[in-house]
């Protein structure tokens, strides 16, 4: 097995080096370049041609983008030496591992040959004492033997020399018997035990093991799994990427996934719905997955030896559902539109991206697309030019990347455009399907479909419309009938609710009212009017407010006719405001062009 090599720490200190070179190199060619600019721009000054000039902020131009691509290059080279040196301190982690797996073997190996070393010794000395038992033994009855022979051999040379014969009669048959019983008895003359020693062969066995086990691969360490890349996801899968900072052997990975929902802490250790994929690649695309999902990834490395730790887990994010545009809540004028939408998602996204292209005379989308980005909020006012129809949709981004768009609506900017706000309107009030006629019937209704909230007119049949906030100039119409009682205006958004329009300081109304000798009008603000007479009863009503100028025309559209102005320079965003004192109905009519007189 090939075990990683320790890198050198001069390499750190060589790529230190180097980089202090190429950071000082750059700081030097920087202030070089700004006091050529500084330079350039005192030439500037005193040079009297404008093509000098434009010479100089060209040359200018040049260097800033020649220093800012010098510094790019700096901290790429930064990032890579840090990479680098992360790498560089694996290889010796992983070398420290190896060693330190080797003197363990290593350590493992003499204690087992010290063992049988030991046992080895204290066998030989247990076969030595018995050797030597049996030999002195045998040595003890050998003496013995032969100090009776010797005594056997002494007595009868003592009978032999006897003169006696009476006594050397007496004494030899005994002496005799001795000897025949003596010879009688049987001597080992051979050695009771081997001179040599049992030697088996020693079992290495156990070491052979231990010696083959230094050489198998050992189990990989822990896979590293990389963030989410930008633009990795789709709305139901995720592209997966990790690494082995090691020359470990892999036969396969593991990758392990569960989505971290709601009611799911990212933190738990719960086992629930966890998924896995098998590959051998460091790589991996996890399908069948749901939108705009946070999941919890893992990967563990895997080899014959045996299986690594599991890597840190990470989260990653699916591509978000496409929003839902709000088309009853968007609003447009001659200049700009107020694009509302709702996310259409569980959990949020980081941005929104809204896409425009203009649509031709023939009605056919153009190839030209605009597209604002990093929209934080689910809303977005578009600076747009008068007289042209464009095609809006909204997508929302999040880290994985871009939703599909949403569905795509038509926004004119003719004239202004805009809904009534419903949640204004007084409870005896009745809003058409389309959302621009309003009904105010006879009927009584019960207490408890009066219900009130903080935003509802009490006091005033009433309710506002929804015009887009840009301080420009917005025109609208209303049809009316002689037999109706009627508010038309504008009014602030924070309008008291229980108050009637026109009644107070934050409304400015054109009222109709009957009596039995004619119709009266009023042009009230504050409760107070001006003294005017209508001769002809309007039955279209032109409204013209020009924020910059600071009024708010009214107009009978039939004849082209200026009924009253107010002058007021409006501090804060005015609705449109409409009512109605008895029972009847009007239709509020918008995305018009503003006649020609009602500007004037």
């Amino acid at each position: 097995m090939n075990y990683p090599v320790s890198v050198p720490m001069d390499l750190y200190e060589i790529i230190g080096g180097r980089l202090d070179v190429i950071e000082e190199e750059a700081e030097h060619q920087e202030l070089s370049r700004e006091s050529t600019t500084r330079k350039a721009c005192e030439d500037s000054l005193t040079s009297p041609t404008e093509a000098e000039d434009g010479h100089d902020m060209s040359t200018e131009c040049e260097i800033v983008m020649t220093r800012n691509l010098l510094q790019e290059k700096v901290a790429e080279m930064e990032n890579f030496a840090s990479h680098l040196e992360e790498i560089f301190l694996t290889v010796e982690e992983n070398f420290g591992r190896q060693e330190q797996h080797l003197e363990q073997h290593y350590n493992d190996v003499l204690q087992t040959l010290s063992h049988q070393y030991d046992d080895r010794a204290a066998g030989l000395e247990e076969e030595k004492k018995s050797k030597l038992e049996a030999l002195y033994t045998q040595l003890l009855t050998c003496g013995r033997a032969l100090d009776a022979s010797k005594d056997l051999i002494e007595m009868a040379q003592e009978i032999y020399r006897s003169q006696d014969k009476r006594l050397f009669l007496k004494a030899v048959m005994p002496t005799i018997k001795r000897i025949e019983d003596f010879a009688k008895e049987e001597t080992e003359l051979s050695l009771s035990t081997s001179l040599e020693f049992n030697t088996p062969l020693a079992d290495l066995s156990d070491v052979k093991t231990m010696m083959d086990t230094i050489n198998v691969v050992p189990a990989p360490s822990a896979p590293v799994i990389n963030p989410q890349m930008p633009n990795s996801a789709t709305q139901t899968s995720l592209r997966v990427c990790w690494s082995l900072f090691s020359d470990d052997t892999v036969e396969y990975y593991e990758l392990y996934y569960r989505p971290l929902l709601e009611d799911t802490p990212a933190d738990s250790s719960s086992e629930l719905h966890v998924s896995k994929v098998k590959v051998k690649e460091t790589h991996c695309t996890v399908t069948d997955l749901l939108p705009n999902a946070q999941y919890e990834l893992w990967v563990t490395a895997t080899n014959t030896t045996g299986i690594s730790p599991a890597s840190e887990k990470a989260l990653y994010m699916t591509v978000p559902s496409p929003p839902v545009i709000k088309q009853r809540e968007c609003t447009s004028c001659p200049e700009a539109a107020l694009i509302r939408w709702q996310s259409g998602n569980t959990n949020p996204v980081d941005s929104y991206t809204v896409e425009l292209s203009e649509m031709d005379t023939d009605g056919t989308e153009s190839g030209i697309t605009e597209s604002i980005v990093a929209v934080p909020a689910c809303q977005c006012l578009i600076q747009l030019q008068t007289g042209r129809r464009y095609l809006i949709s909204v997508r929302a981004v999040n880290i994985g990347g871009s939703s599909n768009r949403s569905e795509v609506i038509t926004v004119s900017t003719t004239g202004t455009f805009f809904y009534l706000l419903e949640d204004t309107a007084h409870p005896c009030l009745s809003i058409s399907e389309d959302g621009f006629t309003i009904f105010y019937g006879d009927e009584e209704l019960p207490i408890t479909a009066m219900a009130l909230d903080d935003n509802t007119f009490t006091r005033c049949v009433a309710v506002l419309g929804d015009l887009i906030p840009v301080r420009s100039r917005h025109y609208w119409e209303v049809k009316v009938d002689d037999e109706t009682e009627f508010r038309i205006g504008v009014a602030y958004q924070a309008t008291e609710r229980n108050s009637y329009l026109g009644a107070n300081n934050t409304s400015w109304c054109m009222r109709h009212i009957l009596t039995p000798s004619r119709h009266k009008y009023e042009f009230l603000h504050n409760g107070w009017s001006p003294d005017l007479r209508i001769t002809v009863n309007p039955v279209r009503i032109g409204v013209a407010l020009d924020y910059s100028r600071g009024t708010l025309s009214f107009f009978n559209v039939d004849l082209e006719q200026h009924l009253h102005t107010f002058h007021c320079h409006f501090q804060n965003y005015v609705h449109p405001c409409f009512g109605l004192d008895n029972p009847g109905a009007l239709t509020v009519h918008n995305r018009i062009e503003a006649p020609k007189y009602a500007f004037i």
